[in-house]
């Protein structure tokens, strides 16, 4: 009996899958749920009246950065994929633009200086070029749990607000909803 069992272990199977299909093994958020969410909120951001009524008073289109999008749900999120989602999603949408966020922005400045003193001067940028950012975007992740008999609902709210940097003003608020149910098989011996 104890041969039996040391020769039942598990044994791994390995699977490639195209990055486009769709695995939700666990319930919880995953690569399909941040880029799911980042486009349907993407698009319904620049649908909205705010873009038109940005785009006809300053006859431009608006500079947008992504600044905190708080986790406050149950578990790790990886935050940094979905902001990835969202600035894809912004800048590939060509009705904003995007600015670089404070990290990059540090790394690009360095360059610039170390190009005042070591690049010919006619391929050297300039400093003080920068686009400054019209609307910064916050938000968060949330979700709310229910368990009871081996079975869990998962409730999993993204909020973001788009707020006009000069006037502080919430421009546009958008909000994305996703519930999974998970089950747990219970094993009688």
């Amino acid at each position: 009996c104890l041969l039996f069992l040391v020769g039942c272990g598990k044994e791994k199977k390995l699977t490639t899958v195209d990055p486009g299909v769709v695995t939700d093994f666990s319930g919880r958020w995953n690569d399909t749920d941040s880029k799911l969410v980042a486009e349907a909120m993407m698009k319904e951001m620049v649908r909205q009246p705010w873009l038109e009524n940005f785009s006809s008073q300053y006859n431009r289109v608006p500079t947008v950065i992504v600044g905190t999008i708080l986790n406050k749900s149950h578990e790790h999120i990886n935050v940094g994929t979905f902001v990835t989602d969202l600035e894809r999603e912004m800048t590939n949408s060509q009705k904003v633009l995007f600015v670089a966020s404070k990290s990059d922005r540090e790394e690009i400045r360095q360059e610039r200086q170390e190009q005042a003193v070591h690049a010919r001067e006619d391929t050297q940028k300039r400093p003080g070029q920068e686009l400054g950012a019209d609307f910064m975007m916050k938000g968060a992740i949330s979700t709310i749990v229910d368990e009871s008999d081996g079975v869990k609902g998962i409730y999993y709210q993204v909020d973001l607000d788009l707020i006009n940097l000069e006037t502080n003003v919430k421009s546009w608020y958008g909000q994305k909803k996703i519930k999974k149910v998970v089950e747990r098989k219970r094993l009688l011996f």
